[in-house]
C-alpha cells in the first residue's frame, strides 16, 4: 500500500513540473510561428474550366404533317436510317378517301367544261345564221319587199346571238376555272396522302422515338415530333458556356481537352470552332456558347453527356513559381510596423501594402481576380503622407523569411496562373531567389487564448 502512494506521489510531481516547464517554455516565446512555402521553378498552364453539353453535329426532328393514328412504326431507339427510307405510317384510309372524292369533283368540272364549250360553238353557228338573215332582210327592206318591222326583228335576232357568243365564252372561261380549282384540290388531297408515310429526311442514327401505333397525332396547331436523328455520330461537338470574363481569351482553332463523367479515366480533345454571340443570361451571369468539335470515330460518347472542359490560354515554360497562398497573405502587424519594413528594405513609401484578393493576382498578366491596396495604412502614415494610390494589377508584395527568420516584404509583378501558383515575371523590390521560403500563413503564441492567423491575419478556424 505504501509503495502504491508512493508512485502516486512522484507521477503527479512529475506532472506539476512538467506544467511548470511549459509555462515558462511558453511565456518567453513571444516570436510568432509562420507556415512558409518555398520558391521554385515550373512550368504553369493557364487555362479556362467550363461545363458544356455534347451534342449531334446535325439533328433533325421529324415530324408530321397531317393528323391521324399511327399505323405502323418502321424504326425504333437506335435505327440506323437512310435518306428517303420510311419511318412510320399514319392511316391512310381518310385521305385516300378524299382524294377520291377530289378527282371525282376534278372529272365532273372537266364535263362542264366540255359542255360550255360545246354551248359556245352553237351560240357562235346561231350568230351567224341571225346575222346573215338580217343582211338579207336589209336587202329586201331596201326594194320594199320586206317592212321595216321585219327589218327591226332580224336586227334583234342578231344582236341576241352575238351577246349569246359572249355569255358562252364565259361560261367556258368559268368551267376552265372550276376544273383547275378542283385538280389543285386533287394535287393537295394527293399530298395530304403521302404525307400519311414518314419518310427519314437525312441519313443518320434515331436517338429519340415520341409515338407508339394506334397513337393520335394532331397537327393542328403545329407539326408534332416523331422522332429525332441525329446525322454522323462519329463527329459531334460541345457546347460549352464560358463566362464574359473567359471568352475574349478563347481563340476559334485552340485545342481543347474535356472529359465526361462515362469515363473519368479517359481524356478527349477537340478543337474551338465557333464562339456564338448570343449571349445567355441566367441570374444577372452572362455567358456565351462555345462550340467544340471532336471526332468520336468509336462512338463511346452519346449526345446529351456533360463534358468538362479544359481550355489552355497561356503557358509559361520553366518559370519562377510563387504559391497564391503567399499572394494572399498580409502580416497580422499594425500598419506601423508594416510601413517601417517597407521602408527599411526599399519598398516605395507612397505605394501603400497591397492586401490580396481570395483568388491571387489576375490571369494573362495577372490572375482571375485584381488585387486592391488598402486606402489607409500600411504605408505614408501622417497628415504629410502622400496620398495612397492603386497598384497595377499584376504587382504584388509577397513576404518571405530571410536568413534571421524575420519578415522581408518582396515586390514582384505577377504573369499567368494556374490558381494553384503564380507565375513571377519581374522582382521590382527586393531579392527572390527559387528555394526562399514564403509565408503564406502565421501563429503567434505569446497569447494562448488568440487562435492562429492564416493569409491576411484572419484568424485560422484550424488545420
Amino acid at each position: 500500500m505504501k509503495t502504491l502512494k508512493r508512485h502516486w506521489l512522484i507521477a503527479g510531481l512529475v506532472a506539476v513540473a512538467v506544467a511548470i516547464f511549459a509555462a515558462f517554455q511558453f511565456k518567453g516565446n513571444d516570436k510568432p510561428q509562420y507556415f512558409t512555402t518555398k520558391v521554385d521553378r515550373g512550368d504553369i498552364r493557364a487555362v479556362v474550366e467550363a461545363t458544356g453539353t455534347i451534342n449531334a453535329v446535325t439533328m433533325v426532328q421529324v415530324g408530321s404533317q397531317v393528323s391521324g393514328t399511327i399505323s405502323r412504326l418502321y424504326v425504333d431507339f437506335n435505327s440506323r436510317v437512310k435518306k428517303g427510307e420510311v419511318v412510320a405510317q399514319i392511316d391512310p384510309s381518310l385521305f385516300e378517301g378524299t382524294l377520291l372524292q377530289a378527282k371525282a369533283d376534278y372529272a365532273n368540272a372537266q364535263a362542264n367544261l366540255v359542255a360550255s364549250q360545246a354551248n359556245l360553238e352553237k351560240a357562235k353557228a346561231t350568230a351567224i345564221q341571225t346575222k346573215a338573215d338580217y343582211e338579207r332582210t336589209a336587202a329586201l327592206t331596201k326594194e320594199g319587199v320586206m317592212s321595216q318591222q321585219q327589218l327591226d326583228l332580224a336586227k334583234a335576232n342578231a344582236d341576241t346571238a352575238i351577246a349569246s357568243v359572249g355569255a358562252g365564252e364565259a361560261q367556258v372561261t368559268q368551267a376552265a376555272a372550276q376544273a383547275q380549282q378542283k385538280k389543285a384540290a386533287v394535287t393537295v388531297a394527293q399530298t395530304n396522302l403521302d404525307y400519311t408515310t414518314i419518310h427519314a429526311p437525312i441519313d443518320g442514327t434515331v436517338i429519340a422515338r415520341n409515338v407508339d401505333v394506334g397513337q393520335t397525332v394532331a397537327a393542328s396547331l403545329q407539326a408534332p415530333t416523331l422522332f429525332t436523328i441525329a446525322q454522323d455520330l462519329t463527329k459531334m461537338q460541345v457546347y460549352a458556356s464560358t463566362d464574359e470574363s473567359d471568352v475574349g481569351m478563347i481563340r476559334t482553332g485552340q485545342v481543347v481537352s474535356f472529359k465526361v463523367d462515362a469515363y473519368p479515366k479517359d481524356t478527349f480533345t477537340g478543337r474551338v470552332s465557333q464562339i456564338r454571340l448570343n449571349a445567355t443570361t441566367v441570374q444577372n451571369v452572362v455567358t456565351y456558347n462555345t462550340i467544340v468539335d471532336f471526332d468520336n470515330p468509336g462512338m463511346k460518347l452519346f449526345p446529351g453527356m456533360t463534358a468538362y472542359i479544359t481550355i489552355p490560354v497561356a503557358t509559361a515554360k520553366n518559370a519562377v513559381r510563387v504559391p497564391n497562398g503567399a499572394l494572399r497573405y498580409k502580416p497580422d502587424m499594425k500598419a506601423e510596423d508594416i510601413r517601417a519594413l517597407y521602408q527599411k528594405y526599399g519598398l516605395v513609401s507612397a505605394e501603400p501594402a497591397p492586401t490580396a484578393s481570395a483568388a491571387g493576382p489576375s490571369a494573362g498578366g495577372a490572375t482571375g481576380k485584381q488585387y486592391r491596396a488598402r486606402a489607409q495604412g500600411a504605408e505614408g502614415g501622417g497628415g504629410d503622407a502622400a496620398p495612397p494610390r492603386t497598384p497595377r494589377v499584376d504587382v504584388a508584395v509577397v513576404w518571405k523569411l530571410n536568413a534571421q527568420k524575420e519578415l522581408e516584404p518582396v515586390r514582384i509583378r505577377t504573369g499567368i496562373t494556374d490558381h494553384t501558383v503564380t507565375e513571377v515575371v519581374q522582382i521590382l523590390k527586393g531579392q527572390l531567389n527559387e528555394g526562399d521560403e514564403l509565408v503564406t500563413g502565421g501563429m503567434a503564441l505569446s497569447n494562448a487564448s488568440r487562435p492562429p492567423t492564416m493569409g491576411g491575419g484572419t484568424p485560422a478556424r484550424g488545420r
